[in-house]
């Protein structure tokens, strides 16, 4: 049967699961943020999009794309938060205090230092080392 070719697993059955680890990283950063007390505008600077794009994704109508520079830095927020609730012990009144209050190690509170990369970048590492300690 010439012409006739054999589906092979193509970049089209690659698709669904690239689609579905952006939902879910989508997910997961909405909920981070919202258990570290950053409202939409906040995640909008911290993550690098706009603040309609990140009422969007809370719709279900957008997803941060995996490969990204948002979807990177979105990656960064939810260790914050996994990285913060084992220190804290899954407190949110903890952890958001955590959050809001000046911290000498990055001369800001965390939530400041977090809206730019290298501020992120800072509070993962800072964590990682106090949870290295625990």
């Amino acid at each position: 049967m010439a012409g006739l070719r054999k589906r092979t697993a193509a970049p089209q059955d690659a698709a669904p699961s690239a689609d579905a680890a952006s939902a879910v990283l989508t997910k997961a950063t909405l909920r981070a943020a919202e258990l570290l007390g950053l409202n939409n505008a906040t995640l909008a600077r911290v993550v690098g999009v706009s603040e309609a794009h990140v009422s969007r994704m809370a719709k279900g109508e957008r997803v941060l794309e995996v490969g990204t520079k948002p979807a990177e830095l979105a990656a960064l927020v939810v260790r914050v938060y996994r990285s913060l609730d084992a220190l804290v012990g899954n407190s949110e009144p903890q952890r958001r205090a955590w959050m809001t209050s000046f911290n000498r190690a990055f001369n800001e509170a965390p939530k400041d230092a977090i809206q730019r990369a290298e501020g992120l970048a800072r509070v993962v590492h800072y964590l990682d080392g106090a949870r290295a300690m625990v």
